[in-house]
This record gives structure tokens, sequence and C-alpha cells, in this order.
């Protein structure tokens, strides 16, 4: 195969769904990993495979199948996320276990299980979606704030130890992307640097150039994708 062949998880809606459009508009082969998928070819470059990335056998059997595929896996996104905002004292201990079992230990089962498969590319890369969420936080959020600050640390960790094999890792970290149909006022787009609201194109972009050979130099690095508002000072 001369194209690429990226897998990406949390492929179904949102962040992901954007994700795998960008590699199949660029002539990749894309895997797209969800919960809510068939396991089935839609089109002779997309795969969806049902996956529960928090569970150690549900990952493994992706790598299988993806072992049977491919001779190779060039790209893996860790895109599958979510979040349960309580305070503190309401939110359970399962509720913690699920937050951070799916946003980061699933990055690590995605990338144990599926290393095998990225030795076999040329010039193998994993990004991680993290947040900005790892770097400032709104009450309530402690187990998403937690999962994603993990995950930024998973990276730089990651990048030290797979790169014996040349294999680059970096994370992105999203701002305010817009993925409902929620209407968005004058206020929310003029708080960013840019103007507007992020959209989920963006991250695709992000993920499309850290994956790309201009991107060759970049590894252990965490990309802030945010339209400046993390770096804005606000006095309201």
């Amino acid at each position: 195969m001369t194209h690429r062949v990226i897998v990406v998880t949390g492929g179904f809606q949102g962040i992901g769904k954007a994700i795998v459009e960008r590699f199949l508009s660029s002539g990749d082969t894309v895997v797209s990993a969800d919960l809510r998928h068939e396991n089935e070819w839609v089109t002779d470059r997309l795969l969806t495979v049902q996956t529960d990335v928090a569970l150690p056998n549900s990952v493994r059997l992706l790598g299988d199948t993806l072992a049977g595929e491919f001779s190779r896996v060039d790209v893996l996104v860790n895109n599958a996320g979510m979040s349960i905002n309580k305070s503190i004292e309401e939110l359970t201990v399962d509720e913690w276990n699920v937050v951070v079992n799916t946003n980061l230990r699933g990055a690590f089962l995605m990338t144990k299980y599926l290393l095998p498969l990225l030795k076999q590319a040329v010039d193998p890369s994993i990004i991680n979606i993290a947040s900005t969420r790892a770097f400032m936080s709104e009450p309530n959020t402690e187990a998403y704030t937690a999962s994603k600050g993990g995950l930024v640390a998973l990276t730089h960790s990651l990048a030290a130890s797979l790169s014996i094999y040349g294999i680059r890792v970096n994370c992105i970290s999203p701002g305010w992307i817009h993925t409902s149909q929620e209407q968005l006022s004058r206020a929310d787009q003029e708080q960013h640097f840019s103007g507007r609201v992020g959209l989920p194109a963006d991250i695709a972009s992000a993920c499309e150039y850290l994956s790309s050979n201009g991107a060759g130099f970049i590894t252990g690095t965490n990309l802030i994708v945010d339209g400046g508002m993390t770096v804005k000072m606000i006095y309201e």
C-alpha cells in the first residue's frame, strides 16, 4: 500500500468524525474505533470497528482485527473521551473510573496493543487529544481534568520510550471546540484572540500536520489549539 493506515478512536462524531473525514480526504485508509460502530467496511478506505478503549480485551481484539487487515499502522489518534461533571462530594468512585479509564487508560491500551503494527510503519506517529483543561479549570471537572493532565504527561513519557522505534508521540490540547447545534453569541466568539470559537476541522488540521513529514522534528510536545483563549488576560 502506498497510502497510510490511520486509526482514530472516538471517530463516530464531533472532533473524531472530523479527523476521520480529513484523513479520508487526503487519500488515507482510516479505521474508526468507537463504541457506537458496527464492524464493517463502510467504503474501501473506511473500516469501522466497535471498540471500548477502556477495556483491554476490546482493544486487544481491535489489534487482532487490524493485524488481519493491514501490515502496519502509520498513525494512531487517541481521541476517544468523555466527561462527568459533578462536585467531588457527588462524584462516585465508579464515575471517576469511567472517565479516567476512557480518557487516559484508553490511550495507554491503544498504544500498547497497536505497537507491533506501529513498529512496521516507515514514519509512525501517535497523537493524543488532550485538552486545555489540563492547564486551567472550572469547578466540578476533577475527573476530566485529571485524565487530560495525565494524557499530556503520558505523551512525553511515550515519546521518550518509543523513540527507539522511530515513533513520534505528540498531543493536541483543544480549547473551546463547537460540536453542538447550540447557537453561539458574539461574546462567545470575541473572547478568543482569533475572533471565533474553534471548529472540529481546526483539530483535524492539527492532526494532519503533526502526522506529516513536515512535523518530523516534533515529538513529545503539546500543541494548544484554542484561538489564544488560555493566554488571554480576563478582568471581568
